[in-house]
């Protein structure tokens, strides 16, 4: 036979829990969100079915809407982090389902854009770059004009030059195409940025492996292609006329879009490319290098201070 301290007990256990149900209780049916649903509804829900589902609307007042209570994607609050909830009449009883919010949203779309722009030996900030970071100032403001130009008219299969960036050292030339490379991640479109130098040597290297060919075909096939600081070294004639040139003679008779960076104009990296490491003087092989890269690219010069000091 029970005790009647423990009869007592467990009453009181079981009026304490019917007191904090019921607070709790109003509490959700209080909540703003909870209420908008509720009202929005009103035709299809019955006491009932607010009864039934009582913890869905709790578990919905308690999360985070449109990351309204969350500083980042990182100190989500919510129990599948990155989601939020989201109240539906399902069969005849409120149900609750997560969608991806907003900052998860455009993380997602972050990290797929990022995966559109391949690179060789191209630092960070030069693939973070941003227009919102480029101050349009007198002394770039033709080479921004000219690179927001080409995105708007760009479209995929379509006949478009690239651009020819030359200037001085440090004024933004490899910051452009960054951030070219950027928009045109939003708009679905990969691009791959090289840096002429590097890309030269591992050409060279890539004789050993055999994989020389195959290099080459996949750069040249590239959407958008574009050549940072291109005339920074000597060329061998080799590299100028069997990896270059096979490049540029590709994309001119596609019409790819290639972009370059240079220190040079026109006229000063033809001078460049006609002697090789040898010393030898080869202006016709020169020329036809810069036929192609004229045919692909419009210049631009970018003027300014150093903004590396």
């Amino acid at each position: 036979m029970e005790k009647i301290n423990d009869t007592l007990k467990r009453l009181a256990g079981k009026e304490d829990f019917q007191k904090r149900y019921e607070m709790q209780r109003r509490e959700t049916l209080n909540n703003p969100d909870v209420q908008a649903f509720l009202k929005s509804h009103e035709d299809e829900i019955t006491a009932d079915m607010i009864n039934k589902s009582l913890i869905k609307l709790f578990d919905y007042s308690q999360q985070s809407k449109e990351c309204n209570q969350c500083p980042s994607l990182e100190g989500c609050k919510n129990v599948m982090k990155g989601y939020h909830p989201k109240l539906v009449i399902q069969r005849g009883s409120i149900d609750l389902h997560y969608d991806k919010c907003p900052r998860k949203v455009m993380a997602d779309e972050k990290r797929k854009n990022e995966k559109l722009i391949q690179s060789l030996y191209v630092p960070s900030d030069i693939l973070h770059a941003s227009f919102d970071s480029i101050y349009e100032d007198d002394d770039r403001i033709d080479a921004v004009q000219k690179a927001a130009s080409f995105l708007m008219s760009y479209k995929p299969d379509s006949k478009q030059k690239g651009l020819y960036f030359y200037g001085m050292f440090g004024v933004g030339k490899s910051f452009l195409l960054g951030a070219i490379a950027n928009e045109l991640a939003k708009k679905k479109v990969s691009s791959m940025i090289v840096y002429v130098p590097e890309f030269l040597r591992e050409m060279k290297s890539s004789i050993a492996d055999s994989s020389l060919n195959d290099k080459i075909a996949a750069i040249k096939k590239v959407p958008v292609l574009m050549f940072d600081d291109i005339g920074a070294e000597t060329m061998s004639s080799w590299t100028r006329d069997e990896v270059l040139g096979p490049i540029l003679q590709f994309r001119m008779l596609e019409s790819l879009p290639t972009f370059f960076t240079s220190n040079f104009d026109f006229h000063e990296l033809e001078h460049h490319l006609s002697y090789s490491q040898r010393g030898e003087e080869e202006k016709m092989k020169a020329r036809r290098i810069m036929e192609r890269i004229k045919y692909l690219a419009e210049p631009v010069l970018v003027e300014g201070p150093n903004r590396r000091v």
